[in-house]
């Protein structure tokens, strides 16, 4: 199961992303507010220096001795303006109402031609506000500035100069708590990760703990084995239960398939084995029923050769009679299971000893060991050579090479005792490989097709295999393994 496409890691995935986006989203919001502070604090500071600032000029025209009049604002506010930006710790402009400065408190050997007039975008937006004030927001040399622009009036409320505050805004203090901050909130944030990261674990490893036994139960479900139920525990979640309560009823559903299946496939391999038995009995009947009307019609008992017809046809009868018994014998050991009367056996032994039956001199035997021992009913596994070697001797006898040839190997791999038997005789068509293990499938032209579906039922009774190479005209292998003990 890869990682990155199982479910608990996407579930531990999930939850860390969670953690870490809503970090993220935190800190990002932290930063706004602070930003939002920050222009906040500078607006409301601005307008404090300038409400004292106006308050300090209003004092200063009450008291002075000089009239109260725009032109003479730099007499009044000669040495004032310098009093008043040390107090206030801001520089101060006065300008009069056409733009123009009267003075300012930045001290210059050289004339101030940067604020020698107010501009004029300032003055129009200074003159259409209905509070008189405008504050403008700028950005030099990479310091940001407020610069306020105010009516000053006397105490008839007549307009005599425009104030102009430029205010620095200095976040060093706001940034230094914001950076603290943003520490503090980062040490949580990778404590909280830390808890996040050993939470998703665990619970993705619990909520996936039943998938993961569910899921290996349904990979390991077969058709032609009786499967295992999934037992519900208490502390199941609802969705689990309902998941396994589907895969129990699967189960039995499957079961139950299963048997009905398995009852209607032996039925049917029944059926079509009646009938085949059926056709091959009819075959010598036929001829039996003739031989018997031709004797009733011909037999003369005074015919001199009348022993000698009798015996003819005693001999057609024995005939038919042996082939009828034949059929109903490989009938008979087809349908009998294997006596599972398993002996420790020495499997080269027993191949030699079921090769003795043979009298064809172009079968040898050969073997790498002098014994190889397994666990095998002996008479079955003589059953397998015997049938393996029949079959081989037809195909030889089918294609009548000039040097016939039939070899039996018995050898030894790892775990396992392997026979095969090879043959040059005329070999298995590529449309017959298929079919080569079914039951009633012959190319012959007598028999029942059963002795290697018989072969491979006892192989796999002892849970052995069997297969085989074929090459048209050139001959057949074929090789039957099954468990050898150690």
């Amino acid at each position: 199961m890869r990682l990155s496409r199982s479910l608990r890691f996407r579930i531990f995935l999930s939850m860390l992303l969670l953690v870490v986006g809503a970090s993220i989203l935190i800190a990002i919001v932290t930063i706004y507010q602070y930003r939002e502070e920050a222009q906040d604090y500078h607006r409301e500071r601005l307008q404090r220096k300038e409400i004292n600032i106006r308050e300090n000029i209003n004092y200063v025209l009450r008291n002075t001795t000089y009239p109260v009049q725009t032109d003479q604002l730099p007499l009044i506010f000669k040495d004032k303006i310098y009093e008043l930006k040390d107090i206030h710790n801001l520089e101060i402009y006065l300008y009069d109402l056409d733009g123009n400065l009267l003075k300012s408190s930045k001290a210059s050997f050289f004339k101030d031609t940067a604020h020698s007039k107010i501009p004029k975008y300032v003055m129009d937006a200074l003159q259409n506000t209905s509070s008189k004030s405008y504050v403008e927001e700028f950005e030099e040399d990479g310091q940001e500035y407020q610069s306020s622009y105010t009516y000053l009036t006397d105490s008839y409320f007549k307009p005599l100069a425009i104030l102009n505050l430029p205010y620095i805004e200095d976040d060093g203090f706001i940034k230094k708590e914001l950076k603290e901050n943003l520490t503090r909130l980062g040490m949580a944030y990778i404590f909280m990760i830390l808890i996040a990261i050993t939470l998703a674990y665990f619970l993705s490893t619990y909520i996936t703990r039943s998938l993961n036994e569910i899921s290996e139960k349904i990979i390991d479900t077969r058709l032609n084995k009786r499967n295992k139920r999934i037992d519900i525990a208490k502390n199941t979640t609802e969705e689990i239960t309902n998941l396994v309560k589907a895969y129990n009823g699967m189960i039995d559903e499957l079961e139950s398939s299963a048997a009905q299946l398995a009852a209607s496939e032996r039925e049917a391999a029944w059926r079509e084995m009646a009938k085949q038995v059926a056709h091959e009995i009819k075959n010598p009947l036929t001829p039996m029923r003739l031989t018997v009307q031709s004797f009733q019609r011909k037999f003369d008992p005074e015919d001199p050769d009348a022993q000698k017809k009798i015996d003819e046809y005693s001999n057609t009868l024995i005939q038919q009679i042996d082939t009828m018994s034949s059929i109903a014998s490989a009938f008979s050991t087809y349908a009998q299971m294997p006596a599972q009367q398993d002996e420790t056996l020495n499997v080269v032994k027993i191949t030699k000893l079921a090769l003795d039956i043979f009298n064809e001199d172009y079968i040898y035997f050969f073997s790498e060991e002098e014994e190889i021992i397994a666990r095998f009913d002996r008479t079955q596994l003589i059953r397998v050579i015997t049938n393996l070697v029949k079959n081989s001797i037809q195909a030889v006898e089918q294609k009548q090479p000039e040097e016939p040839r039939i070899e039996v190997k018995v050898f030894a791999e790892p775990g396992v005792a392997v026979i095969a038997v090879m043959d040059n005789g005329i070999g298995v068509a590529e449309e017959n490989m298929q079919r080569v293990f079914e039951p009633k499938f012959t190319t012959k032209s007598s028999g029942m097709g059963l002795g290697l579906a018989m072969v491979k039922k006892i192989v796999e009774t002892y849970k052995g295999k069997i297969s085989f190479e074929s090459s048209v005209e050139k001959g057949t292998i074929f090789k039957v393994t099954f468990p050898k003990q150690s």
